[in-house]
């Protein structure tokens, strides 16, 4: 198997990965980056952002995340296709697996690989992504200002969404498989008391539909036990708010996580409980999740490198 042996690795893409190879680059790390299954992340898979600082028109996902990564190529970040298939961070210098062909070593590791947002499995999630279908209210609402919208969830999550979504939408429908929301009981309240949110129990998606993207979704509705009704819902945006699930499989017997796979981080640090190796993005951000505070941490990584790489100098 191949090896080779970098200063500075940085697994992931997205914010949060680019802006620590901007940030490492800049420091002379030599940051070697390996950009994973979805290059860019996320944001490739969103048309229009319009709250990243910097593009008063708004700019689409992709050209943001290209914008990104030509400023880290810039600074001679060394971009590569790849996907980390193992990790071994029990001792320094720690080692990644790359397509499981490969064996890289690397003195700091900045693991940005991102949380993937758990969708229904659906194939018009597919069909009308970008076109109606989002799984960030906040990413997204904006652009559903008066219109009508439906959430699927029942956590937190979904009621944060749906009231989040209820300040800019005319209507929003919370559809809730089971017959109670699984949220806290002051999420509940404010859901349940909110004018424009109604909460439809014992429903379930099974399709979109629509020309030129989401004009409704068809819904079935639990009656008895071996009854159910079948109607169609009109609606301009679908948005899923059932969890994400965290990129961090492979770093988990090494790193802390949370019960659902977030890495956990000292205070307000990107630091991990392994010395060298750091978390930026949503692999370790369960709240915010968005592209701006990606790269915030991305900056954070990039910098506690450089400062770890010097402490280690300084002691040879």
């Amino acid at each position: 198997m191949d090896r080779e042996h970098v200063k500075c690795l940085i697994i992931g893409s997205g914010p949060a990965g680019y802006t620590a190879a901007i940030y490492a680059g800049r420091a002379n790390l030599n940051p070697v980056m390996y950009e994973g299954l979805t290059p860019g992340g996320q944001l490739t898979t969103t048309t229009d952002v319009e709250n990243f600082p910097g593009y008063p028109d708004g700019v689409d996902g992709n050209q943001l995340m290209d914008d990104l990564r030509k400023q880290a190529s810039r600074f001679d970040t060394d971009i590569r296709r790849g996907l980390a298939t193992a990790a071994d961070l029990s001792k320094a210098p720690y080692t990644l697996t790359i397509d499981d062909e490969k064996e890289i070593t690397c003195d700091t590791l900045i693991i940005s690989t991102g949380a993937t947002a758990k969708y229904l499995g659906l194939e018009d999630e597919t069909k009308y992504a970008g076109m109606g279908v989002s799984a960030c209210a906040t990413c997204d609402g904006f652009f559903y200002r008066k219109k009508v919208v439906a959430v699927v969830g029942g956590g937190d999550t979904a009621c944060e969404e749906a009231i989040y979504l209820a300040g800019l939408a005319s209507k929003v429908y919370l559809i809730v498989r089971k017959p109670f929301l699984r949220a806290s009981k002051i999420m509940q309240s404010r859901v349940m008391n909110h004018e424009k949110i109604e909460v439809l129990f014992e429903h379930n998606a099974e399709g979109l539909y629509g020309e030129n993207g989401v004009e409704g979704v068809h819904l079935v509705k639990r009656l008895g036990e071996n009854d159910e009704s079948h109607y169609d819902l009109a609606i301009d945006g679908f948005f899923l708010a059932i969890g994400h699930k965290p990129n961090s499989d492979i770093f988990k017997e090494y790193i802390d996580t949370d019960e659902v796979g977030y890495i956990i981080t000292e205070g307000q640090t990107p630091r991990t409980k392994v010395p060298g190796v750091f978390a930026a993005g949503d692999v370790a951000d369960s709240h915010y999740r968005q592209a701006i505070t990606a790269a915030g941490s991305g900056c954070k990584a990039a910098i506690e490198a450089e400062h770890y790489l010097s402490e280690m100098a300084s002691k040879k």
